[in-house]
């Protein structure tokens, strides 16, 4: 990743932001929000080393995201309050020290204790996320945040390739939070030169009316609730699908080692590329259209989940790559049209909708583990299109909602 020479600090709420610096927003954010990943496609060789079951072992994927919820509840509304420049670098700096304890971390219960901390404060991505949207005019928002967007879930995938093929040809899994820890100080030394100093909505509140103003804006604002709603289900089903993943494939007919599994995260590359897209589609004022086709994506994929239940290759590819395409679309759609409703108080936004979002995944991951190890993969996909079709149902009743509203009474 390269970085400007020099800091860049002349920037304005709404002034817009340089291409170059909506990369280095993207890049960053990517490399954050990596961390949370990583143990994914390496449940396998933990649960081996430490000689758990695979029910076990998935619980470092539940801590990660109970930790990381955690985080996005008590940390991300700072923004608002607290400059976020060095915000985002002191969070950066607990992440690097916190991975460094879990590639030490010598038992599974220490690992799991480790990875919440490190969770807590690897918020750094909707951080960044919030503060491209603030930057950016309102013109061009939905683009700006489709394109941080998809350099966070190219992140995403990254961390499950690159943690599989780390641990697979660098040592085992330990390996990877090692060098997981040096690319932290690495990120935080670049951004500490080269994000700007912009002034907070409102310095004078403090922080325990700052929590509770949050409550107050999701009460005040039905558009907010209903996307919290789409975000926490669409999630609860994506990590449902990739908590069981390593479990399917390490298994016959398949029996792939981690490299392979990690390889699996690269299919979602178009749902990275997808998320680009829709943000302009978002700020065409289609977000509702392009609500209905991506849930509809998603129950698809789940469709096809289950006739892999058969040992069918080509369907379990084609599911991954409409998964990823489905949900990370709704949630650039989600956080575009969330973003609309209070500039001054974004961050406070972001914390509601992502708290929610990441309360889904432990849902999700937690309820993945149960149902594989007590009714295997078919136990997944139920679960999985149930969600996906609960969340289509509520779009559906939604859009007849406002052709009602929308029709003059006769």
């Amino acid at each position: 990743m390269s970085a400007p020479t020099r800091p860049r600090r002349s920037m304005t709420v709404g002034g817009g932001l340089p291409d170059s610096m909506v990369t280095l927003f993207a890049v960053a954010a990517g490399i954050a929000v990596a961390n949370i990943y990583y143990a994914q496609p390496l449940l396998k060789a933990i649960a081996t080393e430490f000689g758990v079951g695979s029910g076990t072992a998935a619980l470092v994927v539940t801590a990660t995201t109970v930790g990381y919820t955690a985080g996005l509840a008590l940390v991300v509304p700072l923004g608002d309050v607290i400059s976020r420049r060095p915000l985002v670098v002191t969070l950066l700096l607990i992440t690097a020290v916190s991975l460094a304890a879990c590639a030490l971390a010598p038992t599974m219960p220490v690992l799991i204790g480790i990875s919440v901390v490190l969770a807590v404060s690897a918020v750094v991505a909707p951080l960044l996320v919030s503060f491209a949207a603030t930057l950016a005019t309102s013109t061009e928002r939905g683009r700006v945040t489709g394109r941080v967007m998809s350099g966070v879930l190219m992140g995403v995938l990254l961390a499950r390739t690159g943690g599989g093929l780390i641990a697979q040809w660098g040592g085992g899994w330990r390996t990877v939070y090692a060098v997981a820890a040096v690319l932290m100080l690495v990120l935080a030394g670049v951004l500490a030169r080269t994000l700007p100093d912009v002034p907070v909505a409102d310095r004078r509140l403090s922080y325990l009316p700052l929590l509770r103003s949050v409550a107050a804006i999701v009460r005040e604002e039905p558009v907010l609730r209903l996307r919290c709603l789409y975000g926490f289900i669409c999630f609860a089903g994506f990590s449902a699908f990739w908590t069981s993943l390593a479990f399917l494939l390490a298994k016959p007919p398949y029996g792939y080692d981690e490299a392979v599994i990690g390889l699996f995260g690269l299919l979602g590359a178009i749902g990275a590329y997808a998320a680009r897209v829709t943000g302009r589609l978002v700020d065409a004022g289609r977000d509702q259209l392009v609500a209905g086709v991506l849930l509809t994506t998603i129950l698809l994929s789940w469709g096809l989940l289950a006739l892999h239940g058969g040992g069918w290759l080509p369907a379990l590819i084609v599911a991954v790559i409409t998964l990823d395409l489905g949900v990370q679309g709704m949630q650039v759609t989600n956080l575009s049209v969330v973003y609309r409703l209070r500039p001054d108080a974004r961050n406070r936004i972001t914390m509601a909708y992502m708290t929610t979002y990441f309360l889904g995944g432990v849902v999700g991951s937690a309820a993945s583990g149960a149902m594989y190890s007590a009714y295997g993969w078919p136990g997944v996909c139920l679960a999985g299109a149930g969600l996906a079709l609960l969340a289509l149902l509520i779009w559906i009743a939604e859009t007849v909602l406002r052709g009602r509203r929308r029709t003059p009474a006769t």
